[in-house]
Formats: structure tokens, C-alpha cells, sequence
């Protein structure tokens, strides 16, 4: 079997419509020896039959249930041979030169365990992909000191890792079903020792939310607060779970009173009925997660 340089993971669900401009993409953009591992996460729109029948060199795995993000990647990892791993999102098109400049980037920074490339709307526009701060940090005094370098972590929609790296740190937390994964790994990597780069000259389109499609918005909000919840419990301390969820119920209770305001206007009725189905499904998921934490650190602090 020959050798490969880079793997390149694509988990796809329901995105029939966009995988093969992906796929041709990656395959437009080939630089060097590589493999393609597309996992499709039981999708029930015949996304994984155009893969097998159109991309016989890519290497599909069908799940026969949805298995979430994180698990699907590790599905692939467990199998890559590149000493470079590039996650994918399914509905993004990497721009000619990106995958070069990926590589060249990493090859020249051997501090850099894992970076993102620049991530643009379909009009051109930047999407916003690079965070120097984690969910909730603000909150945690000197919880998080002491990390590598100044970036917090990238977009999962594209992130170029060294594969010795993600196996220092076991890939992927599984517990993350979507939301969060990719902010838990970088985090993972920092505390391991490495940094977090941005690859500016690397240009990949990214659609963006099209596997979430169906899903309510209040339904989306709720799946995402779970998910920031799970991280705010992995690492942070009772007490700053605690400062975290009191402000953040604070915020939507305003927001929720500012809105039914806004929503008396002409024309702003609709608008405001959608955000304020947002913010009481915050309200309520915050409310969930983090009466435990309030409570238990209640309970400390009259000890």
C-alpha cells in the first residue's frame, strides 16, 4: 500500500447535495499523496450510494446509526496513514493552493499541533473561525493559565492536526455528540503542550450548518448549551459553573424582557417572537444545566 502524506476525513449526514462538490474539490486541490475516509453518520438520503458509486478511490464507512461528530471522526482517524490529518466538513470546497498551504504551514511550524485554515462565506465574506478566548473563560480567573501560544481554538468545519499529536491526546471526546468537539480538542492539545495556528493564506468556502437543517432553532440553542455545559464541566471548577450560569440567565431573562419590548413595533413581531423562542430555550436549558452548580456551590460556600 502506498504511503500518504495527508488524511482527509469528511463526516457527512443528509448532505447529499453538498459532498460531491466537496469531494471534487479535494481532488482539485491535491498536492501530495493522500487518502479520503467519508463517514456517513446513517444518513437516509442516498448521500452514501452517490459517494460509492461516483468516488471509488474515497474510502466509505456507513454507520448503521448516527454515532454524533467526534465518534465519527475517531472512526476514521483509528484507520488514517498520513502523518497530517485535514477534518472536513462535508458542506465546505477547498479553494486551489489551500491544501499546499496547509501542508507547507504545518511542515514549517512544528510548534503548531493543530490549526484552521480562512474560512469564507460563499459570497467571499469571512466567516468568524478563530477564537482567543473559550466559552465562559472570562469567568474562570487562572483556571486556564499557562497554555500555549494565544489562539484558543479553530472551526471544526476545518482543522489540519498532526496525527501524533491527536493520538497524545486520544482524538476526538466522544461524549461531545455536536457542538463543542472542536473547542474541547484544542484545549486538550494546548494543555498537552502544543499551540493552535491560523494558516491566513489557506482559503476554504464553508456553507455552514446544512447537516442542522431541519432542526428548530430552539432545538439547535438547546444541543449547543448542552454541549457548552459539558465543556464548562470537563474543565472548570463548580464555582465558575456557577458565576457562568448565573450571568447567562441574567442575559437571557434581559433579552427575553427587551424583546417582548421590541416586539410591540410594527414590522418587528416576527422577528422578535423567533429570538425570544431562542432565549427561553436557553433559559430553560441554562436553568437545567446549571441550578446543580449554583446549588452545589451554594452549599459549599455555608460550610
Amino acid at each position: 500500500m502506498a504511503p500518504v502524506d495527508v488524511s482527509i476525513i469528511v463526516v457527512t449526514y443528509n448532505t447529499a447535495d453538498q459532498i460531491g462538490r466537496c469531494l471534487d474539490s479535494i481532488a482539485a486541490a491535491a498536492c501530495c499523496p493522500q487518502e479520503v475516509i467519508v463517514v456517513d453518520n446513517a444518513s437516509t438520503d442516498d448521500g452514501a450510494a452517490l459517494i460509492g458509486k461516483n468516488y471509488p478511490s474515497v474510502r466509505l464507512m456507513v454507520n448503521t446509526i448516527n454515532r454524533g461528530f467526534a465518534a465519527a471522526n475517531n472512526q476514521a482517524l483509528a484507520v488514517c496513514r498520513g502523518d497530517f490529518i485535514l477534518f472536513l466538513n462535508p458542506d465546505t470546497e477547498v479553494q486551489p493552493e489551500a491544501l499546499r498551504r496547509m501542508m507547507a504551514y504545518m511542515e514549517n511550524h512544528p510548534h503548531i499541533g493543530l490549526a484552521g485554515p480562512k474560512i469564507v462565506n460563499p459570497d467571499g465574506t469571512l466567516q468568524e473561525s478563530v477564537s482567543h478566548r473559550y466559552p465562559g473563560q472570562r469567568r474562570s480567573g487562572d483556571e486556564l493559565q499557562g497554555l500555549k501560544g494565544t489562539i484558543a481554538c479553530v472551526l471544526g468545519a476545518a482543522m489540519i492536526a498532526r496525527r501524533e499529536c491527536l493520538t497524545v491526546v486520544g482524538g476526538f471526546d466522544e461524549d461531545f455528540f455536536l457542538y463543542g468537539e472542536d473547542q474541547d480538542l484544542c484545549l486538550r492539545l494546548r494543555k498537552a503542550g502544543c499551540e493552535i495556528g491560523y494558516i491566513d493564506e489557506a482559503i476554504i468556502v464553508h456553507l455552514g450548518g446544512q447537516s442542522e437543517r431541519e432542526t428548530p432553532t430552539a432545538e439547535l440553542w438547546r444541543k449547543k448549551t448542552r454541549a457548552e455545559y459539558l465543556f464548562y464541566r470537563k474543565h472548570y471548577c463548580p464555582e465558575t459553573i456557577a458565576c457562568i450560569s448565573r450571568g447567562e440567565l441574567l442575559k437571557a431573562r434581559f433579552r427575553i424582557a427587551m424583546l417582548n419590548i421590541t416586539g410591540r413595533f410594527p414590522g418587528c413581531r416576527q422577528k422578535s417572537a423567533a429570538k425570544i423562542s431562542k432565549y427561553r430555550a436557553l433559559l430553560d436549558e441554562i436553568g437545567r444545566r446549571g441550578r446543580q452548580e449554583i446549588n452545589s456551590h451554594n452549599t459549599v460556600a455555608k460550610l
